[in-house]
């Protein structure tokens, strides 16, 4: 008789025990498996710069993002057009302060924000005398400086090192853009170890635009960091270093892709052969459907 009370006692207490604990395990690797957070490194935003497609996009996306229930962080570089006053941005200083080294020379990084209300939406600016104020207001994206290679450069890392200050882990790093064409190898590379990016899954999105000519030959030595090694940035033809071989260097390191437009058959041909997910933009409701099944899917990636 006690026996069998015992046996009884023991049978519920595993059924009481153990089944929620199964089902709490399964729901939280379930939801660890899910796109909870997304960062977005852009190169244009409505309304700060004139409209385009990519502005289109670095504003509606990361909105609709949000309203479906995601937590986002937006990045665009404060180019010397934008109105301060008029988008009412200011600086944080918190975040503000850090020297980046390029080429062995401290360049500082400024950190500015605002805000779209219709949105709800923040947006963070990296900013800096030397390598943003002297855009003009047209051809954002194509315009041949001869420090693209630097823009790139420090715009990525400036964007690492602000979400690093903010102790904020993005699930995916979603990349606009030929301006953050080094976030990928940096984040995989350089800050693979740090807890805001350990674990950080890239989605790039490929346009039509893209800047002209070549950038500096030295482009790779400047770009190298440590945790890179001059092996990881597959440079083809150090004296032709264009859009093509920038975008491919993105692509290497990068889990989930969107092609925007009329791209490049070479970059778009590469960008299939690297076997991972890629969607095609489309002006549709559904697109942001998509977007939240491609950030799902990349995290599922180990």
């Amino acid at each position: 008789m006690f026996l069998n009370k015992l046996n009884i006692v023991i049978n519920c207490t595993v059924r009481h025990f153990f089944i929620p604990l199964q089902l709490y395990l399964i729901r939280y690797f379930y939801i660890m498996c899910k796109a909870n957070k997304i960062l977005f490194i852009t190169q244009e935003i409505k309304p700060y710069l004139q409209e385009s497609e990519m502005s289109e996009i670095g504003r509606n996306l990361p909105q609709n993002i949000q309203e479906s229930g995601k937590e986002i962080r937006t990045f665009m570089p404060k180019w010397g057009n934008i109105n301060e006053r008029r988008n009412q941005l200011h600086e944080v200083i918190r975040l503000s302060g850090m020297n980046i080294i390029i080429d062995d020379t401290d360049h500082p990084l400024i950190i500015k924000v605002a805000s779209i209300q219709a949105a709800r939406m923040q947006v963070y600016f990296i900013d800096n005398d030397d390598y943003f104020q002297q855009t003009p207001s047209d051809a954002v994206n194509q315009e041949n400086f001869e420090d693209n290679d630097e823009r790139m450069i420090f715009y990525s890392r400036g964007v690492l090192e602000t979400v690093k200050k903010l102790r904020w882990s993005p699930d995916v790093v979603h990349c606009h853009g030929w301006i953050s064409a080094l976030a990928p190898i940096y984040i995989k590379k350089a800050y693979n170890d740090e807890p805001s990016f350990r674990n950080s899954k890239i989605v790039v999105s490929l346009y039509e635009n893209n800047f002209e000519g070549n950038v500096n030959p030295n482009f790779k030595e400047k770009a190298i960091i440590d945790g890179i090694e001059p092996e990881d940035i597959n440079i083809e033809d150090k004296d032709n270093i264009d859009y093509k071989q920038i975008a491919k260097i993105a692509l290497d390191y990068t889990d989930g892709i969107i092609a925007h437009g009329n791209i490049d058959p070479e970059i778009l041909e590469y960008a299939k052969s690297k076997n991972i997910p890629v969607i095609e933009y489309s002006n549709t409701p559904e697109f942001i459907e998509k977007c939240n099944e491609l950030y799902d899917q990349v995290c599922e990636k180990q």
